[in-house]
């Protein structure tokens, strides 16, 4: 019974390992980088789905969760300098396109989803809308398990660290935006 304790408190000594995500950035993920999601951004990350009693809180807890994230891996990548759309930080290091966006944001959700916070979702692969040249974009995605209704979460819209869009998917592909 003593060596059990001994092992125990020794195992318990050791710092739980960061979780790596791999992100992307610099337009149509020309750069490819690791993060590390540490402990305490693990519980902060767990402490916005605590409350979570039904699926529209569960959307806005990821939306909270996609920018707490963001802000995370802006504090160990350039992706800080990334603004809302392209126009903002043409050129940046660290600058995001919708491409960057959705597969970033996609591995944000698979996170959320292995850490077993989602209850009322599930994560789909990113989406593509083009119905017009102009309005070619790109997508995270995630469905509502009962309904079978998907979501477009979309981070594109705003600076680094801001809550991501959660725009119903037949509206997105429409062109919605959150804007109006």
């Amino acid at each position: 019974m003593r060596w059990l304790s001994i092992v125990i408190l020794a195992c318990a000594s050791f710092p739980a390992p960061a979780l790596e995500v791999t992100i992307c950035y610099n337009y149509g993920c020309a750069v490819q980088a690791k993060i590390e999601v540490d402990l305490d951004d693990l519980t902060r990350l767990e402490q916005l789905f605590e409350d979570v009693a039904n699926a529209a809180v569960e959307r806005g807890s990821i939306q909270l969760a996609i920018g707490f994230i963001n802000r995370v891996a802006g504090k160990q990548t350039p992706i800080r300098n990334d603004r809302g759309e392209n126009y903002n930080d043409d050129g940046v290091d660290g600058r995001m396109d919708c491409i960057d966006h959705s597969h970033t944001t996609t591995a944000y959700l698979k996170l959320i989803e292995a850490r077993s916070l989602l209850h009322f979702h599930h994560v789909l692969e990113p989406v593509h809308r083009a119905p017009l040249w102009l309005n070619d974009h790109w997508s995270a995605r995630i469905e509502e398990n009962e309904t079978g209704e998907q979501y477009a979460v979309d981070s594109w819209f705003f600076d680094n660290g801001e809550p991501a869009a959660m725009i119903p998917i037949h509206d997105w592909l429409k062109g919605a935006e959150p804007h109006g």
